[in-house]
């Protein structure tokens, strides 16, 4: 029990009592409003929902996996050992620099090792044996075919794809979407062989490799000509202190290098260290002093010394 003095009187006065009130009155509100008008984020995408809303997308990425030439696949550091691959800042190799800390083999990781895992019918292990019975380049070669067919095919339909040799890729991509629509390929991808499960780098990869995870991204004006991210959905452009980065983005020559993240970074880092020097580089150190700003900011303060 507090009590509040005033020049005239002394009254009572219970402090926790108010805060009690407050409290449940501000958690009573919090519950109305949210129930009224809920949150504004997406629900999450999955590989669950995207074989369910875009499965020509789905198989014609399983393809590319197989194939090797999907982004994962050609990707680099650190996922996998490419050639030539990965951002550079002039003759100096980043990425490479960085080496292979994830390791990831597509086609094994997000087809062939989902599908070993899985229940088998006679004619999914026949296609599993005949896969790992063939040559790679037959693979490749096979996979890429059938990746090629299936973008000439009447919406991507894989029930449309003209006749070929594709091998067991046709089974195979059919398979794994069959195991991705019951939610099957999720829990698979996220195995790390303990109780808990926080390593979504594989789902994201293979859903980064297809065109449904973007278009979702441009419809919410998120990808990177759109200024980029944010945590809520419908707040373009984005979050102010992320337009330091994303500016760059959007001018050449950054606009369009390979190597904008790399030289993006080398921007920012130059940029923060001459900031940080800014009160010892003589001449720069001073326009605040010139520029008399100070005396508009203290204004009361040189008021009052007058």
């Amino acid at each position: 029990m507090n009590t509040t003095e005033t020049a005239h009187q002394t009254r009572p006065y219970d402090l926790v009592k108010e805060f009690v009130i407050a409290l449940v009155a501000v958690a009573a509100l919090t519950v109305v409003l949210a129930a009224v008008f809920s949150s504004p984020d997406e629900k999450p995408i999955t590989l669950a929902s995207w074989a369910k809303a875009a499965p020509g997308d789905f198989i014609a990425t399983s393809a590319a996996e197989l194939a090797g030439t999907s982004t994962s696949a050609a990707y680099g550091a650190p996922y996998n050992h490419v050639p030539g691959a990965g951002q550079k800042l002039g003759p100096l190799p980043l990425q490479r620099w960085a080496g292979v800390r994830s390791p990831i083999d597509p086609a094994q990781d997000f087809v062939i090792g989902p599908l070993t895992a899985a229940p088998q019918d006679p004619a999914l292990a026949t296609a599993l044996a005949t896969y790992r019975a063939a040559a790679p380049d037959q693979r490749h070669k096979q996979a890429a075919s059938y990746a090629d067919a299936l973008s000439k095919a009447p919406a991507g339909d894989s029930a449309k794809v003209a006749p070929g040799d594709y091998g067991t890729t046709p089974v195979l991509t059919a398979r794994l979407l069959d195991l991705a629509r019951g939610g099957g390929l999720d829990g698979t991808l996220l195995t790390e062989g303990g109780f808990y499960s926080s390593d979504y780098t594989r789902p994201l990869l293979f859903l980064a490799d297809g065109t449904y995870l973007a278009d979702q991204a441009t419809a919410q004006h998120l990808t990177g000509n759109q200024w980029g991210m944010m945590n809520e959905t419908g707040n373009y452009p984005g979050q102010a202190w992320l337009w330091l980065y994303t500016f760059w983005y959007q001018v050449p020559p950054y606009k369009t290098s390979t190597n904008a993240d790399a030289l993006i970074w080398a921007t920012m880092a130059a940029l923060t260290v001459l900031l940080a020097a800014i009160p010892f580089i003589p001449g720069l150190r001073s326009i605040p002093r010139w520029s008399g700003i100070y005396r508009l900011i203290w204004r009361d303060h040189y008021r009052r010394q007058r």
